[in-house]
């Protein structure tokens, strides 16, 4: 779209994310004693809840154990919707250290959009269930921040928070004794995302003059007006500062040429101060 190509993997790196706070969750199975007997992973995948349900409907005759099948996650990016009340400031931009001593990498305010996430948790006990929900909720109140890369050209990290919206239960004991029991557990998650526009390559800034005047005011209308015949007092030098070794210093004249500091050094800033007092 307007003749340049660009993508960041922006709404994978957030399926990725909202996948990966799932994938670590356990239950454990427990006798008449209260002993540990059982410990499971529960697996987790991307997809409608309804591909699981219909694996679960293709052992008719009853001979495969429910175990082996649940407990079971799923997941589905359901919708995605635009978010003004996130909407930054259009002309600003942001920068990352670019690929040589002369350029940075810059791109426009990126655009809110939340992701809408549904995560389905499907069981065969309620016991099975309870340990899931037990090790989910407590983390979101109501919700749970992560740090994502999204942009690698900015080398910058981006604080996603996911919203837990709430939480149905859909049990469906009731039916045919050909029928499997599948509890169902549906938890509604809001990702505040952002959408990066392409990257490009800009110049950097390498000296920055400042000069300070004594103003003149204008006996006719009384108002104070800058002009380049005022009285010149001072100008004010900032360029980067660093050392031979590497370290920053403030001392511009033992500084290296700032021709030879790269965007991404650790560099200090010198002031060199002119006066033109008479």
């Amino acid at each position: 779209m307007f003749g340049q190509f660009h993508y960041h993997n922006a709404i994978r790196k957030y399926i990725i994310m909202f996948g990966n706070m799932f994938n670590d969750i356990d239950i454990i199975r427990f006798n008449k004693a209260g002993d540990n007997v059982q410990q499971l992973r529960v697996p987790i995948a991307y997809g409608p809840r309804e591909k699981f349900l219909a694996k679960l409907r293709t052992d008719p005759d009853g001979r495969r154990e429910i175990a082996m099948v649940l407990p079971r996650l799923s997941f589905e990016l359901v919708s995605m919707n635009y978010a003004p009340e996130r909407v930054l400031n259009r002309t600003h931009k942001q920068l990352g250290i670019g690929g040589g001593n002369n350029s940075l990498r810059q791109t426009w305010t990126p655009a809110p959009y939340d992701l809408d996430m549904s995560l389905y948790g499907m069981f065969a006990n309620q016991e099975d269930a309870v340990q899931v929900v037990e090790q989910i909720l407590p983390y979101f109140r109501p919700e749970w921040t992560n740090s994502v890369k999204i942009v690698p050209e900015l080398n910058t990290y981006v604080d996603v928070p996911t919203i837990l919206n709430g939480m149905t239960i859909e049990d469906s004991y009731d039916g045919s004794f050909e029928e499997r029991r599948a509890i169902i557990y549906t938890f509604t998650f809001k990702i505040k995302g952002y959408l990066y526009g392409p990257v490009s390559n800009r110049g950097i800034i390498r000296r920055t003059l400042v000069n300070t005047f004594d103003p003149q005011a204008n006996t006719a209308t009384g108002n104070v007006i800058i002009s380049t015949s005022d009285t010149k007092l001072q100008r004010v030098t900032l360029t980067p500062g660093l050392l031979a070794n590497g370290q920053p210093t403030a001392n511009s004249s033992a500084s290296i040429p700032i021709g030879q500091i790269s965007a991404n050094s650790n560099y200090g800033f010198a002031f060199d101060r002119e006066d033109f007092f008479n």
